[in-house]
């Protein structure tokens, strides 16, 4: 253990030094109050023996300025040591950001038992933070795994749902654009009648990688919206960007030159529908998915393995 002894009485210093080394602890001396914010900067102290009454700036404004330069959830114990014994003067030294208060002279016993209860303490909330981190990561991985599709491993239908009403709010208040893609893999019932189920999994979450690694923004958004159907989200995005997106889709799809007998492509292939606006007033976000499910209807039936945009430039 490491402990700032504050103290501008040499004697009184080397008695609390020896005390403390006593202890098994290491100490870090400082005889006036801007020595002791230093040496607190400076070397980290896991404790603070700190005089109320320094030829400097007193001991209270030494623990504000501590306590001002701990870390966020940082926590130092500082213990004051005064020959003052007033209710006044303790609760000065709470306010300041003391924990304790010992009268002096002070008594090995004492502060050895007040070193010991201070170690406990700090023990126990190293445990905490730890817990609390510990804590903090396993909600975090809920998070995704609540957000994640559990066969392809990109955004679920419900992140989708919840991701496109938020960037549809966005884009009404910056009156941008929001495009939108609905892609279907062609064929996809004959593919898993011809090569089995399994071969069908490892065939979307191989689509779904080509969908998602094709997107360039960290805004962009790549979902499975259900069976063998995925959405794309592009915030800020008009329909001449969207549609070069999705032609990057369509050939990334390509690229991964799955075999497909039963399709007369030869391959598995994507067809997507798209669309693109910037919200009206009453205009819900319903609108869009509706008009990109409309395109994508046209692309299935005008020879599949293509890219149709919807009739109309915006919602309204």
């Amino acid at each position: 253990m490491k402990i700032l002894i504050v103290e501008d009485s040499r004697s009184n210093l080397q008695v609390l030094t020896q005390y403390a080394r006593g202890f098994g602890a290491e100490v870090v001396p400082a005889e006036n109050g801007e020595a002791a914010v230093a040496a607190f900067a400076a070397t980290s102290p896991d404790l603070v023996l700190l005089d109320v009454v320094l030829p400097d700036i007193d001991g209270f404004e030494v623990a504000r300025r501590i306590r001002g330069m701990e870390s966020e959830g940082g926590w130092t114990p500082i213990i004051f040591l005064s020959s003052l014994g007033k209710d006044e003067d303790i609760e000065q030294g709470i306010m300041a950001g003391g924990d304790d208060y010992l009268h002096k002279p002070v008594s090995e016993v004492v502060l050895g038992a007040k070193v010991r209860a201070m170690e406990r303490l700090i023990q126990m909330r190293g445990s905490l933070v730890k817990l609390a981190s510990e804590l903090d990561v396993a909600n975090q991985e809920l998070q995704r795994l609540s957000a994640s599709d559990g066969l392809t491993g990109i955004a679920n239908r419900r992140y989708f749902d919840e991701h496109i009403a938020r960037e549809w709010r966005r884009a009404r208040r910056n009156a941008s654009s929001v495009a939108l893609m609905m892609c279907d893999v062609d064929h996809f019932k004959l593919f898993n009648d011809t090569y089995g189920h399994q071969a069908g999994d490892e065939c979307l979450r191989r689509v779904a990688g080509a969908i998602a690694t094709s997107l360039d923004r960290g805004s962009d958004l790549a979902a499975r919206y259900g069976g063998e159907e995925f959405v794309v989200v592009l915030c800020e995005t008009a329909i001449g960007g969207a549609l070069i997106v999705a032609e990057k889709i369509r050939h990334a799809v390509h690229a991964l030159n799955i075999p497909h007998s039963a399709s007369s492509l030869g391959r598995v292939t994507l067809s997507i529908g798209l669309a693109a606006a910037v919200p009206e007033l009453d205009d819900p976000s319903d609108n869009l998915i509706a008009m990109a499910d409309k395109a994508l209807y046209d692309a299935k039936h005008n020879g599949r393995d293509r890219v149709c945009r919807a009739p109309r430039p915006s919602v309204g």
